[in-house]
């Protein structure tokens, strides 16, 4: 435990430091020297490559491309649930004013012109099924932030924060695209400006949905959110697992994606009270827990390999059983995981790297995919 305390302090350490600016994986694009290039920004193929030429190389880039290090809305939300936990665990004032400033700092970033409040990211990204302008807004990153303000108004009572979040269910309604079974049943867009069929990020809307619930008894909310629930759950194979998304080339199943579903899905039951879905949570922890992790501690990536090791997974497991309340029951497999990233994936100075891979590690100290997330389930470790 004392192992684990120094390292959360050292992390803490890190990120305060650094303000909660950092890199990102994706954020190749934000690169002034690629933007001054002639022709590259207009290329779909060569954004793709120069953002996969930042995301797998081990040596940072960003230097000599000249990408500033900046604000991820995503990552400031995570940051401020994590304070949030603390908090709730420690009144400390200094946690107080990191939530007040974290959450203040959201408001500033929403993506103007929707239905409601949201947020995107703050780079350019090109995905193979589309391209999101900086600052397009997801339905990933507008949950994780909305579902931070909730809990930052838990504690603050700023209804500002508290009717921020319930404005962006209007974002996940009106401005999200929908894909439709047979049965009425369907799928929220990752963005508005795409048509795919991503589970974990049609399963974040619902959560929101259900969160905002809570507050405002609407139970239109409540029937959206189950029927982006069914769809999901319908595509969940016999097994437990979860492909990506329906797109041909998104049929992988892995590790962390699976964790947000198993949290989306009991978020709605809880809030919902309906436990018609209950079997397919049941079913999946129970393929996530005996697939995912091996008995040293190693956070596999993929259902069928280890490599990449990615810190994000190790996260999402506290989470993940956090959230569906069997973090206690799993505790032995929760600190042998921590154990090992701990002593394989955080550097000296407090950080912990992106990912091991067979042959070279990265170890680039992204803010949002690793110290955020890492920040944020550290919380949830010592909340429970």
């Amino acid at each position: 435990m004392n192992k684990f305390k120094d390292s959360f302090e050292k992390l803490k350490s890190y990120c305060e430091k650094e303000n909660f600016k950092g890199w990102d994986p994706y954020d190749g694009l934000n690169s002034k020297v690629f933007q001054a290039i002639p022709g590259f920004s207009k290329s779909r193929f060569i954004r793709l490559a120069w953002i996969q030429l930042f995301k797998r190389n081990p040596i940072n880039l960003r230097g000599v491309t000249i990408v500033e290090k900046g604000y991820n809305p995503k990552g400031l939300g995570l940051f401020v649930t994590g304070y949030c936990n603390l908090y709730n665990l420690e009144p400390k004032e200094e946690y107080l004013q990191k939530i007040i400033k974290l959450s203040d700092q959201l408001l500033e970033l929403k993506s103007p012109g929707y239905s409601g409040a949201c947020w995107g990211y703050n780079f350019d990204w090109q995905a193979r099924a589309f391209f999101q302008p900086k600052g397009t807004p997801t339905v990933v990153a507008t949950t994780f932030i909305a579902s931070a303000l909730i809990d930052a108004f838990k504690i603050t009572k700023n209804q500002v924060y508290l009717d921020t979040a319930i404005d962006a269910s209007k974002f996940i309604l009106n401005d999200l695209n929908r894909t439709y079974d047979n049965q009425g049943n369907f799928s929220f867009s990752y963005s508005p400006l795409d048509k795919t069929q991503v589970f974990n990020a049609s399963l974040l809307g619902a959560k929101l949905l259900s969160q905002v619930y809570e507050y405002t008894q609407d139970k239109a909310l409540l029937n959206e959110a189950e029927k982006a629930v069914r769809y999901a759950c319908n595509f969940q194979k016999e097994n437990g697992a979860w492909s990506y998304s329906t797109l041909p080339y998104h049929q992988w199943v892995d590790n962390f994606h699976t964790g947000y579903n198993l949290e989306c899905i009991y978020t709605y039951q809880k809030m919902s009270g309906d436990n018609t879905f209950s079997e397919h949570i049941t079913k999946g922890l129970t393929y996530y827990l005996e697939t995912f992790f091996t008995e040293e501690g190693i956070s596999k990536y993929y259902n069928d390999s280890i490599y990449p090791i990615d810190v994000h997974a190790p996260a999402q497991l506290v989470v993940t059983l956090s959230k569906l309340d069997v973090l206690k029951e799993n505790i032995a497999l929760v600190d042998r995981v921590l154990e090992w990233t701990i002593n394989n994936m955080q550097s000296s100075k407090g950080y912990f790297y992106y990912q091991k891979k067979k042959l070279f590690n990265s170890k680039i100290p992204y803010i949002r995919w690793a110290q955020a997330w890492m920040f944020y389930a550290f919380s949830y470790y010592y909340k429970k």
